[in-house]
C-alpha cells in the first residue's frame, strides 16, 4: 500500500478505477463517483461468478481481517466473514468488545492501532457518527465502516443500490420509496445518498417523529433529486419501483414511549403488495420486527433475502480493491 514519507496513506494516485480503491479507506459513500460505483458492482458480479462455478478463491491467501464490532450485528458481522473467507483470507473476528480492553478504558485509536500490526483491513461497527473516520485517521492500513451510531452504512447502500440493479437492470429513471425510521436509518441515509448520483425520483414516508433529516433531504434537492414526503405508504405503493422498508429502532429512542407509538406505523401484507407494480422490488436492511409480514416472503418481488446474500459479493469486492486484488 502506498504510503507517503510522513506516514499518511497515498489514495488514487494512478488513473485506473482499480488502482483508485487500493489502500482506500470506506467511512462514507460521499466519497463514490458514479464510475467507482460501476466499478465495484462490476467487481461484485465477478464475485458472485467465483461462488456460483467455485466456491471460492485464493485471492486473499496470507491476509488477514480484524472485525471490530462495538455494537451487536449479525448480517453485516457474517457477510464480511465469509467474504474474506470465501477470498481465502482469514479473520479476526472480536465482539463483545464491552469485555476487551476498551473496558479498561482504551480508547479507539489506540485500539485500530494495536490491530493494524494484526491485520491487514480493518472493519469497524461503532455507536458514534464520525467513529470510521477517527480510526481511519490512526490507521495505516484501509478502515472500512460498517455503520457509525445514525450516521452511515456504506457497504449496506452499496449492497442496496447493487440490489435495485440486479432485481430491475437500471438505476436511471426508477422511483424509489423509503418507509419507516428515516431518522435514525443510517442504511436509508447512504442509499439516499448514493441515489442522488443517478436519475431518480425518492419518495419518503414516515411519521413526522421519523422524517428524514434536513440535511439529507437538502442535498438530494441540490442534486436535483425531486423529493416526496408522506406519513401513508398507500399514498405511493402503486407507483413505485423499489420500496425500501426499515424497522423502527428501538435502541434510538430515549424515551420508550415515543417508540412505542410508532413502532407499528407501517406493515406491509400481501393486501397492500396487491396494490404494487407486477415488476418491483420489495427491500429491507433486516432484522424485520413485524413491519413486512412472513406471508410476504414468498412473493417474487420480496427482494429482501437476495439483499442479504448481495452484501457478501458487495464486500468481497470491497476487500480486494482496497487490498489492490480485484
Amino acid at each position: 500500500m502506498p504510503i507517503r514519507e510522513d506516514g499518511q496513506k497515498v489514495v488514487g494516485l494512478a488513473p485506473s478505477r482499480q488502482s483508485s480503491f487500493y489502500g482506500r479507506d470506506i467511512v462514507s459513500v460521499r466519497q463514490f463517483s458514479r464510475e467507482d460505483l460501476a466499478y465495484i458492482m462490476g467487481v461484485a458480479d465477478e464475485m458472485r461468478s467465483i461462488v456460483k462455478r467455485v466456491g471460492a478463491t485464493d485471492l486473499l491467501k496470507g491476509y488477514v481481517l480484524a472485525n471490530l464490532f462495538y455494537e451487536p450485528s449479525t448480517r453485516t458481522s457474517s457477510s464480511f466473514i465469509a467474504a474474506m473467507q470465501r477470498l481465502g483470507g482469514a479473520v479476526i473476528p472480536i465482539h463483545g468488545v464491552q469485555y476487551s480492553s476498551v473496558s479498561k478504558g482504551e480508547s479507539l485509536p489506540d485500539t485500530i492501532r494495536t490491530l493494524e500490526c494484526y491485520a491487514d483491513v480493518i472493519v469497524l461497527r461503532h455507536p458514534e457518527v464520525g467513529a470510521s473516520e477517527v480510526a481511519a485517521r490512526y490507521c495505516s492500513k484501509p478502515v472500512i465502516s460498517a455503520g457509525d451510531g445514525i450516521g452511515e452504512h456504506p457497504t449496506q447502500g452499496l449492497l442496496d443500490l447493487y440490489t435495485i440493479y440486479t432485481e430491475l437492470g437500471t438505476i436511471d429513471g426508477l422511483h424509489v420509496a423509503m418507509v419507516g425510521d428515516l431518522r435514525n436509518g443510517r442504511t436509508v441515509h447512504s442509499l439516499a445518498r448514493l441515489l442522488r448520483l443517478y436519475d431518480t425520483r425518492l419518495s419518503f414516508v414516515a411519521p413526522d417523529l421519523l422524517r428524514l433529516p434536513e440535511e439529507i433531504k437538502e442535498e438530494l434537492l441540490a442534486a436535483g433529486r425531486p423529493v416526496a414526503e408522506t406519513d401513508r405508504v398507500e399514498d405511493i405503493i402503486a407507483n413505485v419501483d423499489v420500496l425500501y422498508v426499515t424497522r423502527v429502532q428501538k435502541e434510538r429512542f430515549a424515551d420508550l414511549r415515543l417508540y412505542e407509538a410508532v413502532k407499528d406505523y407501517y406493515e406491509i401484507t400481501p393486501e397492500l403488495m396487491a396494490q404494487a407494480r407486477e415488476k418491483m422490488a420489495l427491500m429491507h436492511p433486516l432484522p424485520r420486527v413485524g413491519e413486512i409480514h412472513y406471508d410476504v416472503d414468498d412473493d417474487p418481488r420480496a427482494a429482501y433475502f437476495r439483499q442479504m446474500e448481495n452484501g457478501m459479493y458487495i464486500r468481497m469486492a470491497l476487500l480486494a480493491a482496497v487490498l489492490g486484488k480485484a
